[in-house]
């Protein structure tokens, strides 16, 4: 199987934040791979603005050296043919310098995209002076990273802000998770086969779990997380946004505001969550690694490194399904999963002896990306029937071949989007607000009443309150393993 590459149409992509960590391991590793694949056209050109004074030729050394280290395998000519595309200019983004002469930098008769690697409060500034230098215009696109907020006030005062200067059909809100190719092939699992959609709902299905677990810590992040935690880090923007597409109805056709509209539909129609059904959890040190408060030199945080909890949509779709959510870090190992669990048949012809079996579709977004159902046959042999589940497996290392080294990763596509104008999988803005909407009361239910996370051993899964939120249910978490 060959992957079919379309070159995108030229442009010039400015990445503020140009000599950043995202820029170097991710942004434009990711632009050299699609330039490597002839998805990018001749005429396309890469600037790179940040503070720093560096000239063009450091920069491109700064960024072969990226590649070398974050881009995988490579042909030195072609890394050589690429950053001879890019462009450094020096800006001062809360001031004047240097915008003129980005500003002569940029051509007529290309797409303009802006892609603001930075922090957001740096993002009203970057958009004025865009508009206010006339390096954008309504055609320009911005392209902006999480966090968006922390939450409903600065989230909608974000937004009031981009909308200043930008149309919301200019704005491209980035989540890497729905640029992940699994996560596109559940749309088309979901709506592209006759088999799975009539069953998708709360007749059939006895539950669904969403699990994104991590094995390392907070490292470098520690300033910022322990004012975020997992929720706002991970449960408000990530674990939404597969919830949504887990959950969603179909769109009348896979358009951006047609898919956007149906996601922001599972959003509004979430329940209330009691405090018990969640729990916090904080890891803690072992014998040879410090815990999360040491990481975060907060002797004191009440910040949750882990979050579980239970969730009901309020639609005729789902009424009466649960939701079961989890996310951490320190865990037992990398791993990011939706399992679709079936009900059981409702009757069975052959017996207690055989068992117990039920159908449960997983959805692997990482590591080893794909797809598995699991069916229940006849164990081979004499002496009875007797039941066992196996999996039908489809992973894209099997199905695709050598092709699949191909598949771009989350950014890279979505980069790609930003250049043709797809914002399929890019987030709106009342789609944002709607999860900060959900989520503020659920942080200041915690606040409010001084809850502490519980504490889980690093390697582990999680505190031992989270297995009793399912086991209470008559259900369990399945196991997080590579």
């Amino acid at each position: 199987m060959v992957s079919r590459v379309i070159p995108v149409d030229p442009f010039d992509l400015v990445i503020f934040g140009g000599t950043g960590d995202l820029a170097r391991r991710k942004i434009l590793p990711g632009l050299f791979r699609r330039f490597n694949s002839g998805q990018m056209p001749e005429e396309a050109r890469i600037i790179g603005a940040a503070r720093s004074d560096m000239g063009r030729e450091a920069f491109q050394d700064m960024i072969r050296r990226a590649v070398e280290e974050f881009g995988g395998p490579h042909d030195p000519e072609a890394l050589t043919e690429f950053v001879g595309r890019l462009d450094y200019v020096a800006v001062d983004a809360m001031g004047d310098g240097g915008w003129e002469d980005l500003k002569g930098k940029l051509r007529a008769g290309v797409v303009r995209a802006f892609y603001f690697s930075v922090g957001p409060s740096l993002f009203g500034a970057l958009a004025e002076r865009l508009r206010g230098f006339g390096l954008a215009d309504d055609d320009s696109r911005v392209v902006v990273e999480k966090p968006f907020g922390h939450d409903l006030a600065s989230a909608r005062a974000l937004n009031v802000t981009l909308r200043e200067h930008f149309h919301e059909e200019q704005i491209y809100r980035i989540d890497h998770y729905l640029g992940k190719e699994t996560v596109q092939n559940l749309m088309a699992v979901r709506f592209g086969n006759m088999l799975f959609e009539p069953l998708w709902n709360a007749q059939y299905v006895d539950h669904i779990q969403i699990t994104v677990a991590e094995t390392v810590d907070v490292g470098g992040r520690g300033g910022y997380y322990d004012k975020a935690g997992a929720m706002r880090d991970m449960v408000q923007n990530h674990l939404m946004q597969l919830l949504c597409l887990i959950a969603m109805e179909p769109p009348a056709r896979f358009e951006p505001d047609s898919v956007r509209d149906e996601k922001l539909k599972v959003i509004r129609a979430l329940d209330p969550v009691d405090y018990h059904q969640i729990v916090r959890g904080q890891y803690e040190a072992d014998d040879s690694q410090p815990g999360y408060r040491a990481h975060v030199d907060n002797q004191r945080s009440t910040t949750e490194s882990f979050v579980a909890m239970k969730l009901a949509i309020s639609n005729w779709r789902w009424a009466g399904t649960p939701f079961y959510l989890r996310t951490g870090k320190k865990l037992r190992a990398r791993a990011s999963e939706i399992a679709v669990v079936f009900k059981d048949a409702p009757h069975s012809i052959f017996g207690p002896e055989a068992g117990t079996h039920r159908n449960v579709l997983t959805i692997r977004l990482q590591p080893n990306e794909g797809m598995t159902l699991g069916v229940t046959i006849k164990e081979p042999g004499p002496g009875g029937m007797r039941l066992i589940d196996v999996p039908l497996d489809m992973s894209f290392a099997d199905a695709l071949g050598p092709d699949a080294e191909d598949v771009p990763d989350a950014y890279e596509r979505l980069i790609m989007d930003v250049i043709r104008g797809n914002q399929t999988l890019f987030m709106r803005g009342d789609e944002v607000e709607a999860a900060w909407a959900w989520t503020d009361p659920i942080i200041e239910g915690w606040t409010a009443r001084g809850d502490v996370p519980k504490p889980y051993d690093a390697g582990s899964s999680g505190p031992e309150d989270a297995l009793m939120l399912m086991h209470k249910d008559g259900r369990k978490w399945r196991d997080i393993r590579v």
